[in-house]
């Protein structure tokens, strides 16, 4: 089964986003902050992970930066809402470090679906790679 880590500090988002995924039949494990999301990353890989950008104690930049290093060919969805300007600066650097997609709060459901169904298919290297020690 495909398995998606969500990263968030909204509790909100992140229950929204674990039924409607579990729902149309994938696993997802969550954490509530970048740190916490790097760890359960390293500890259980999974086949995508969907980030917020603005998140306490280690942000959505941080936390894409970390993936890379230790899994280079992890998928990744980002999203970040609030004011206009800094979350298009946001999802701007989500891209340049290697998001796929990109989406600003609030988004519709149907937009998230597509982007990760899109995103796996594409995925080339369908193993995980091991965070290192």
């Amino acid at each position: 089964m495909v398995r998606i880590l969500v990263i968030d500090d909204e509790e909100a988002i992140r229950l929204l986003l674990r039924d409607a995924l579990e729902y149309i039949g994938y696993e997802v494990v969550e954490a509530g902050d970048g740190l916490e999301g790097v760890q359960c990353y390293c500890a259980t890989p999974t086949d995508l992970v969907i980030t917020d950008m603005a998140m306490p104690r280690q942000g959505g930049a941080e936390t894409i930066s970390a993936l890379r290093r230790q899994a280079p060919s992890v998928k990744i969805i980002a999203m970040s809402g609030g004011n206009r300007t800094a979350t298009l600066d946001c999802l701007d650097t989500a891209r340049q470090l290697g998001a796929q997609r990109v989406f600003q709060k609030p988004f519709r459901l149907s937009e998230i679906f597509n982007a990760v169904r899109e995103v796996l298919q594409n995925q080339v290297d369908t193993e995980q790679c091991p965070c290192t020690p």
